[in-house]
């Protein structure tokens, strides 16, 4: 397939993927090929998530099916997308706003093998989707406030999922060098939006600070990374967006969208927290797991930031 037909069937190709992928995962899923042997043994038991482990096609079934709400977020994103003319880079179709859409469609299935499972691959293919959205906003801002064109874009973009999938395949959590890159990306998105709008020479400097606020808003005090550096050494990308934003940005962004997403992801995550079997309110049997609704959630704030990038206008 050529280039200009993959662009201009994205949606349609996306949707056809999506709906091959949901009918082999529940064929795979109902006779039990690709589940773990190991989690058999805890059928009946509450999962890490909450929700009580399941004999039937997932192990977890709230927590599977409500990764469905990803992929209609997704699949709208692109549908509006192809019928849109473009208004500004986070509009019409092309690389930067496909890559977008596809990625908030395969957070769906990365959750869905892990809570589908309960295996490490699948743990595996859903930190893998989350680090391949979470990257997006702050290398997109990067992008704005330097000389990259969008190849250089995708170039830096795939070579971090690339040595990221290896590395955590490899090594697990922290990819063998204490590195959780889906959290250092949530500083370096707020640390470059920061930056994005109020760039300044010294501001390329002290915008590094901001990843601190970041730090003590999920409950990671100063004193705690000084005492314990060797633990919190990854701290210093918080300078990243700085040292590569060389230059002012051409246009301005109507913040409102914004804030709604992080109320959305930061109600998200308060909820995710309660999400586990010593908490009060778990109940392993409900239909209403709170993992779940970090899930819809949690994708609410994907298109709440999509409408972000939309809104910017050139100056």
């Amino acid at each position: 397939m050529s280039k200009i037909f993959i662009k201009e069937n994205s949606f349609l190709i996306t949707l056809i993927v999506s709906i091959s992928f949901l009918v082999i995962f529940y064929l795979l899923s109902y006779f039990q090929i690709i589940q773990s042997i190991e989690s058999s043994g805890f059928i009946g038991d509450a999962s890490r998530w909450c929700e009580r482990i399941s004999g039937g096609p997932f192990r977890e079934p709230v927590n599977t099916l409500s990764n469905l709400g990803f992929m209609f977020v997704g699949l709208y994103i692109l549908y509006k997308l192809s019928n849109e003319t473009s208004f500004n880079e986070f509009s019409g179709l092309n690389k930067i706003t496909i890559l977008y859409g596809v990625c908030v469609v395969y957070l769906g299935p990365g959750s869905m093998m892990m809570h589908g499972t309960n295996t490490e691959w699948g743990g595996w293919a859903d930190n893998l989707s989350m680090v391949m959205y979470i990257i997006i906003p702050w290398l997109y801002n990067i992008y704005k406030m330097s000389n990259w064109t969008v190849n250089t874009f995708m170039q830096v973009y795939f070579s971090i999922v690339i040595f990221y999938a290896v590395m955590r395949w490899l090594f697990g959590d922290g990819m063998g060098i204490g590195l959780d890159l889906f959290g250092v990306s949530i500083g370096l998105w707020v640390v470059s939006e920061f930056l994005y709008r109020f760039w300044s020479p010294s501001m390329r400097f002290f915008s590094g600070f901001i990843g601190f606020l970041v730090m003590l808003i999920f409950g990671i005090y100063p004193a705690e990374v000084i005492n314990n550096f060797a633990d919190y050494w990854w701290i210093v990308f918080f300078w990243l967006p700085g040292l590569l934003a060389s230059r002012k940005p051409k246009g301005i962004r109507t913040y409102r969208w914004y804030f709604a997403g992080m109320v959305a992801y930061m109600s998200a995550f308060a909820i995710w927290l309660t999400g586990v079997p010593d908490s009060d309110t778990c109940n392993p049997d409900s239909l209403f797991q709170a993992h779940g609704f970090w899930h819809l959630l949690t994708a609410l704030s994907t298109i709440l930031f999509f409408y972000h990038y939309r809104s910017e206008k050139l100056i």
